[in-house]
């Protein structure tokens, strides 16, 4: 099945929940960072959660999230949109070591100190940026701290990324998904956290059992409530928006004497993408049209 975020209400209770399936962007993602066992499934978990804050944003709008860490893994960034676009990088990709589940199953690639932050696009060239320190080293634990901090709003945050076994082989990003739970402002709190301790039980083996059936399967099979309404639901997709514009339009940045040094001493430029990994090459006849349009726009 496709990747797809679903938005519901419990009308009842008015609580909000939001569900989202990526396994095939996480696949993505570890296919174009050559990504090793630990560091795909950290970044798997981080579009995840990604997806999962766009969701909440006002349209046409984005959100970043970063996490800092002096472990192997060094950190990661995820950036995404309220269409359902997502991308992202882990600055290590090639951290394979985990240890044994439970509190500290994450620290062989995070560390022991690091900070989880979110920049959140407000509209009109206004952004908010709102950081915790990691505390659980646990994605998920970690975002509920930083919202019950950023936005004193209680709220359950789960992650699951599980192997599947098919063919004698096993895919370790076999399924992926993500799920949060708020209150809105008048939202019944002690269904909120009956709910929660509910779906801590449960979320990871209906994950197991249902999201092959797709999205809006498996929030019903995790939320069979009947007054539950779905609000909206999209795709979610790994998808860049790099170009070798963009490559030309950084290198006008620069300035016209750093552009004549590049040139007189490599030549051309290059650039990768952080995100998508592409590598854009600018020829030398290209730098020399770039500062022949430069200087006609100053004369």
């Amino acid at each position: 099945m496709a990747d797809e975020l679903v938005s519901g209400l419990l009308k009842e209770t008015d609580l909000r929940v939001v569900l989202v399936t990526a396994s095939e962007l996480a696949r993505k993602a570890r296919e174009l960072h050559r990504s090793a066992t630990a560091s795909a499934s950290l970044m798997a978990q981080g579009l995840t959660a990604g997806a999962l804050l766009s969701s909440l944003q006002k349209s046409d709008s984005r959100v970043n999230l970063q996490l800092e860490c002096d472990g192997p893994l060094r950190g990661l960034f995820v950036d995404g949109d309220t269409s359902g676009v997502l991308r992202g990088y882990a600055k290590n990709p090639l951290v394979s070591h985990v240890g044994s589940e439970g509190e500290y199953h994450w620290r062989p690639a995070l560390g022991n100190k690091g900070y989880l932050s979110v920049l959140r696009d407000l509209g009109s060239g206004e952004y908010y940026r709102s950081a915790v320190e990691l505390e659980s080293f646990d994605l998920a634990k970690d975002l509920e701290r930083y919202f019950a901090t950023s936005d004193q709003l209680p709220t359950r945050v789960f992650l699951s990324v599980q192997p599947v076994n098919a063919n004698g082989t096993t895919e370790p990003l076999g399924l992926v998904a993500g799920m949060l739970l708020q209150p809105l402002p008048n939202g019944d709190r002690d269904a909120f956290r009956a709910l929660g301790d509910r779906l801590a039980k449960d979320f990871e083996p209906t994950v197991r059992a249902h999201a092959g059936q797709g999205a809006g399967a498996l929030l019903k099979a995790l939320v069979p409530q009947p007054d539950l309404e779905v609000m909206s639901r999209y795709p979610v997709s790994f998808t860049c928006s790099c170009s070798k514009d963009r490559v030309k339009r950084a290198l006008v940045s620069m300035g016209r004497e750093e552009l004549e040094d590049i040139l007189a001493k490599e030549g051309q430029a290059e650039a990768d993408c952080h995100f998508c990994t592409t590598h854009y090459v600018v020829s030398g006849d290209e730098i020399r049209e770039i500062l022949a349009e430069m200087a006609q726009a100053t004369s």
